[in-house]
């Protein structure tokens, strides 16, 4: 008895063991099992997480292919940005001269212009009208508004204007109304003390591009023609252009790499209407460098060394514009010159290239105007 009640309290602590061993093998299979599907469970997350990811990039890539305006915003604010601190290192600059100042004047719909003059003028006055910058999708006349007044303490009436930017509009609507700002200038010449008969456009940038195409509108029929644009402007009326790191000729911007390649193209998408700006009239007509001629007004040209479109665009263009018997002052410094001057430059007063730029700006507009 004793022994069968041993073997049968062995049979029941083996059954017992049994039991807690398939328990336990039970705990341990289901923590196997629970890590197991844990690790699966993370797994099919990680799988919906890159998935999600993998379709925002999608959509992004997919919204970026459709339209010009999330790339253009960017690019608007960095210029904006750079806008600012560029104008308050120019304000040191400006002269302690007391000037009459005529702000935000209505010249067409979207159409503004502030207009600077010695207070002390006492007849109409060569004018500088000033083209802002800023890859024809950013800018405003303000960011030029001290070095208009730089020019203006001088003994010049300035104008600076803000024209319709892209993507908001398109091609050509800036040249025309631009044209429409020189017309408004023409026909109220007494209150702006403007002498009418001595204009000179200038501009930066993407407004020397503009201050270029205005010229050769007013000068050569055939590509006003092109253009389905009547000129505000005669010959007789244009003294001189002031053209400082612009875009003359877009074939050779196809030579930009990188980051500026992408933002020159995304500019041109915004500004044109179409990704294929290049095969349309637009990339043609924006091309000055095709339709200079011996008739367009002396020219003050200009660019930094270490921008690459004085490589690509000033320098040609400064060429052309000599080869055409144009009266051509330009300003360019060697590639290893000791200071990398930037894109835009001239408005950087603190280089004392800059300066040298702003002293023979004058020089120029004495030479080629009479007050």
């Amino acid at each position: 008895m004793g022994a069968l009640e041993q073997a049968g309290t062995g049979t029941a602590a083996e059954q017992a063991a049994g039991q807690a061993v398939e328990e336990g093998t039970g705990a341990a299979g289901s923590g196997g099992t629970g890590r197991s599907g844990t690790k699966q469970k993370r797994q099919r997350r990680r799988r919906r997480w890159w998935g999600a990811i993998a379709l925002m990039v999608l959509a992004v890539a997919l919204v970026l292919s459709l339209t010009p305006w999330p790339s253009a915003m960017l690019i608007r604010s960095v210029f904006e940005q750079g806008a600012k601190s560029t104008v308050a290192e120019m304000l040191p600059y400006v002269p302690d001269i007391p000037l009459r100042e005529q702000m935000d004047i209505v010249y067409a719909p979207d159409g503004r212009m502030d207009s600077y003059t010695p207070a002390d003028a006492k007849g109409p006055l060569p004018t500088v009208v000033w083209i802002h910058g800023g890859a024809w999708i950013s800018g405003d006349k303000r960011d030029v508004a001290p070095y208009l007044q730089i020019l203006a303490a001088k003994g010049y009436t300035t104008i600076g204007l803000s024209y319709p930017i892209a993507p908001e509009t398109t091609y050509p609507n800036a040249v025309d109304d631009i044209n429409e700002a020189l017309a408004y200038i023409k026909d109220h010449a007494a209150e702006l003390n403007v002498d009418a008969k001595q204009i000179v456009l200038a501009g930066d940038s993407a407004g020397a591009q503009l201050a270029s195409q205005m010229a050769t509108l007013t000068v050569n029929p055939d590509y006003a023609n092109l253009l389905g644009i009547q000129p505000a402007l005669a010959k007789e009326d244009l003294a001189a252009t002031i053209l400082h790191c612009g875009v003359y000729d877009l074939r050779a911007m196809a030579e930009l790499s990188g980051l500026a390649a992408w933002g020159f193209k995304i500019a041109l998408w915004g500004y044109t209407g179409t990704k294929d700006w290049s095969e349309t009239y637009a990339g043609s007509t924006m091309s000055t460098i095709e339709f200079a001629n011996g008739d367009l007004p002396p020219t003050f040209i200009s660019g930094g060394n270490a921008d690459g479109l004085t490589w690509l665009q000033s320098i040609p263009y400064s060429n052309k514009l000599k080869s055409e018997g144009v009266p051509v002052t330009q300003l360019f410094w060697a590639a290893h010159h000791s200071t990398d001057l930037p894109h835009e430059y001239q408005f950087h007063l603190d280089f004392p290239e800059a300066q040298e730029a702003r002293d023979k700006t004058f020089d120029f507009l004495a030479q080629h105007t009479t007050r």
